[in-house]
């Protein structure tokens, strides 16, 4: 079931503790093997901390743990006896911000970690603004170091009145405030004694019972082609991953760009065999009963259709060191299709602290910006808000191959017009 598996991602400026809560989380949770523990120690011992230290339960790469920082997306895998979860420890870093957006773009819901003595960082307010334009709805904030307040309540209640305004700023559906200390175990997994003035959940009970299941939408089913079989005596078939809603035998559909209309006669997974429906996420391959020239990059779409075209409105979280300007050339990849695209304007740039568009004729690293953009082929498109698979994009550059822009269709619909 969707509802048993929640993706998460932990969000925050550098130095929060995001890295030792997860390690405490797994630890806690005894979801480590006796190696994975035996490799934390040594790297702990290396660095000369002595004891154990969490962070590197997750900092996988040599790199992080000979620097003590988090470079890459780290992902681990846990499950309780109420639910699965895959978190994405993302890292803090600014020059990382685009692995962030990487591990929030599949995650149903952030979980922030913010030091006590410090507050709301302008990096973890930027980390918030991606995770609510990435369609994340909900939030765990895990108000950390605690114990270096001497357990005030009067701390932790200031820096959770700002991150719930914020997070109502932006749109988000549920917002958890925990007092925590990450190192040390308090209300992590188990109930501290040291907040007897708290009586809301550990981080770990407000992950069993967050929502999941952001990636299905009630707007119909799409399906990205991804790969033609020919099919033994004749005949093709079509395999892709569903998104949106539910897919099934007997369904009417739409193959777009070319818009001709059919019928899906039969569902077929890799390891189940013939299906009735197939959820958002799973892999399956479509039998149709009209025979088409459909190939990869192409769409299979129940009612309500999305829209073909080659112009967009979209908002993109610029990564490259040099700066997008209007003319710029790129390749744009969306879905299953990779299509030349230019950008013509660039309408501003969001500013974190206002949550404002300010007028800007270029986006510059790590800028949230708005554009508008043409392509050379047709793309099949929802808003980002309705869909997050159809919705969404990403920037390559031509020389490098690297991706220097994540994109979602439309505006954000938590920040004010550009101001003129």
């Amino acid at each position: 079931m969707i509802s048993d598996l929640l993706r998460l991602a932990t969000i925050g400026s550098v130095d929060d503790g995001k890295s030792t809560l997860v390690g405490r989380l797994l630890v806690d949770t005894r979801q480590l093997f006796d190696d994975q523990l035996d490799a934390v120690v040594n790297a702990s011992e290396r660095r000369g901390i002595g004891d154990l230290d969490l962070a590197f339960v997750t900092d996988g790469l040599r790199a992080e743990r000979e620097q003590g920082i988090t470079i890459d997306v780290a992902y681990r895998y846990a499950a309780t006896p109420t639910r699965k979860f895959i978190v994405a420890d993302c890292p803090g870093h600014v020059q990382y911000t685009r692995n962030m957006a990487t591990g929030a773009s599949t995650a149903d819901l952030a979980l922030a970690v913010v030091d006590v003595t410090h507050g709301l960082r302008e990096q973890t307010r930027r980390h918030l603004c991606i995770a609510a334009l990435l369609g994340v709805r909900h939030l765990v904030v895990a108000v950390n170091k605690m114990d270096v307040v001497r357990w005030s309540p009067t701390a932790f209640r200031s820096v959770a009145d700002e991150v719930e305004t914020l997070a109502g700023d932006l749109d988000f559906a549920s917002v958890v405030a925990v007092p925590t200390s990450a190192l040390l175990g308090d209300n992590v997994v188990e109930t501290s004694d040291n907040t007897t003035w708290y009586h809301g959940p550990t981080v770990l009970g407000a992950l069993e019972e967050a929502p999941a299941g952001s990636w299905a939408s009630a707007r119909g089913a799409r399906l990205p082609i991804q790969w033609v079989l020919r099919q033994p005596g004749g005949g093709r078939t079509y395999a892709g991953m569903v998104a949106g809603a539910a897919l099934a035998a007997g369904d009417e559909v739409t193959l777009l760009p070319a818009g001709i209309a059919t019928t899906v006669t039969e569902l077929t997974t890799l390891h189940a065999g013939p299906a009735a429906s197939a959820v958002p996420g799973l892999s399956i391959d479509v039998a149709l009963a009209d025979e088409t020239d459909a190939g990869r990059g192409d769409l299979l779409a129940a009612a309500p259709l999305p829209r073909v075209t080659r112009s967009l409105e979209a908002t993109v979280c610029w990564f490259a060191d040099r700066p997008m300007l209007a003319g710029s050339r790129l390749r744009l990849k969306h879905t299953t299709r990779t299509t030349p695209a230019r950008i013509e304007t660039v309408a501003g740039v969001v500013d974190v602290d206002t949550l404002e568009v300010v007028p800007a004729d270029e986006l510059r690293s790590n800028d949230i910006g708005i554009v508008t953009l043409s392509t050379a082929d047709d793309l099949v498109v929802d808003d980002y808000r309705e869909n997050r698979v159809t919705g969404s994009f990403i920037l390559i550059d031509e020389a490098t191959n690297a991706t220097v822009a994540a994109g979602m269709v439309g505006h954000p619909g938590f920040v004010a017009a550009p101001q003129n």
